[in-house]
């Protein structure tokens, strides 16, 4: 079971050492595996504790909180992502003035020394931290000879010769290109959460959907998707997934709502992994309700095609 702290000061998390990868992990694509793996495989060499060190918000979004990136991942699915690569502790540091405000070297002494106890700090390439952006990978190296970890900096990740990374991927899920994100990722790109209780509009048009909201997020892709719903039952579900705000009816969140077909039962409070298979259209505002739901059989045909295609492709029977 992983651990999970997100305060700069503290007593010592990892007494006996630690190596310790940092970066941003939204969306864990490749790059960010290979980072984790680089110093998941020295630590169990040393027979030291790994731990990830992130920051929530991103920076991004702290800095400019009107214009925000759009997010790949909800810090809890970064979490459990973490975890399932085997990380053994995971630092969400609160990113907040406070921190904005600390030098490099105070992060080094504060946290890669005294709170992580730090053998050796892996980073991606260019990384850079602390106040004004001036920590690299260069002042890693000499603040580590002398507290006594040694820095590592990862190789770029490419596929077909483009460099993988977060703004990337952000610009694939953007324009529906979801077989290059899943070459990014390493697998089909996916959003969880719990099932809320939306306005029952969806069943009233007899398309019920369990609705999962995205934590003032802003999300990386939109429009209506064929989608596998994962968590109901052992095998995924077919469905057809919404990401936007649902002009038709003037909504204003940015919520996924997944029609589950051929299912009937109450998901209130249940956790759901949605996995988008293909982008059917962008979201748009129809003239009236039978509009909607003229737009929704089809877009739930088509859905259902593309799913029994892929179904049968990687050999699952139903």
């Amino acid at each position: 079971m992983s651990k999970l702290f997100r305060d700069v000061a503290g007593e010592s998390i990892c007494p006996q050492g630690s190596v310790v990868c940092i970066g941003a992990f939204d969306g864990l694509h490749r790059g960010h595996q290979a980072l984790v793996g680089h110093a998941l495989a020295r630590a169990r060499q040393l027979g030291l504790a790994v731990v990830a060190l992130s920051f929530e918000p991103l920076p991004r979004e702290f800095f400019c909180p009107d214009e925000p990136p759009p997010r790949l991942s909800l810090p809890r699915a970064k979490f459990e992502g973490l975890r399932a690569l085997g990380v053994d502790v995971v630092g969400l540091l609160r990113f907040n003035a406070a921190l904005t405000a600390m030098s490099p070297e105070e992060f080094v002494d504060q946290v890669l020394v005294l709170r992580l106890n730090a053998r050796e700090v892996w980073v991606g390439p260019e990384f850079r931290f602390g106040k004004g952006r001036r920590g690299d990978i260069a002042l890693l190296h000499v603040m580590g000879a002398e507290r006594g970890f040694a820095a590592r900096e990862i190789e770029p990740v490419s596929i077909d010769g483009e460099r993988v990374s977060s703004s990337r991927l952000r610009l694939q899920l953007a324009n529906g290109d979801l077989i290059g994100a899943a070459h990014a990722l390493g697998h089909r790109y996916v959003i969880s959460g719990k099932v809320i209780r939306g306005k029952q509009l969806g069943r009233a048009l007899g398309y019920p959907t369990a609705n999962l909201r995205l934590a003032g997020k802003r999300p990386a892709l939109g429009g209506i998707f064929a989608t596998w719903a994962h968590g109901v039952g052992p095998k995924p579900l077919a469905s057809v997934a919404s990401l936007g705000v649902r002009p038709t009816v003037s909504g204003t969140e940015p919520l996924l709502e997944a029609h589950l077909f051929d299912f009937d039962g109450d998901l209130y409070g249940r956790r759901l992994e949605i996995e988008f298979v293909a982008k059917l259209r962008d979201e748009e505002k129809f003239a009236d309700l039978p509009a909607l739901v003229r737009q929704m059989d089809i877009d739930s045909q088509q859905a259902r095609e593309i799913l029994q295609h892929d179904m049968e492709d990687s050999g699952v029977t139903a």
